[in-house]
């Protein structure tokens, strides 16, 4: 079956660690820039300073849109969300104390939220 929040995770995490490689390998180039008399130590922090602002930008960007296109995908699938699965809870308590007064029964006991497994039902 495909899981489209699975890859989207798996990319995620590749791209982070894309985005790392490319820091270390950004520092190492010009570091040798430098070595090599090509720029200046100051060229070289400013250059590193900007391509790593500029890729820091474009890295919130792309996490900005993979949590978009995440949630596109779950709102696609049969996927129960959190307020979903809260207004079905609380549903089951109004039912469950509905049929309890119908019953001549005390209101089931337990927690708001929290549904005990009932043997006559089950």
């Amino acid at each position: 079956m495909y899981d489209p929040v699975y890859y989207m995770k798996k990319f995620g995490l590749f791209t982070v660690g894309l985005y790392a490689l490319t820091e270390e390998k950004i520092n190492e180039y010009v570091k040798e820039l430098v070595e090599s008399g090509e720029i200046n130590r100051e060229e070289g922090k400013k250059f590193v300073t900007d391509l790593i602002e500029t890729k820091r930008k474009q890295q919130e960007e792309m996490e900005e849109k993979m949590s978009s296109r995440v949630k596109e995908a779950v709102n696609k699938s049969d996927v129960a969300t959190q307020e979903h699965v809260k207004n079905l809870e609380e549903k089951i308590d109004r039912l469950e104390k509905m049929l309890a007064k119908s019953l001549g029964e005390d209101a089931p006991s337990g927690e708001k939220g929290k549904h005990e497994k009932n043997d006559e039902w089950s």
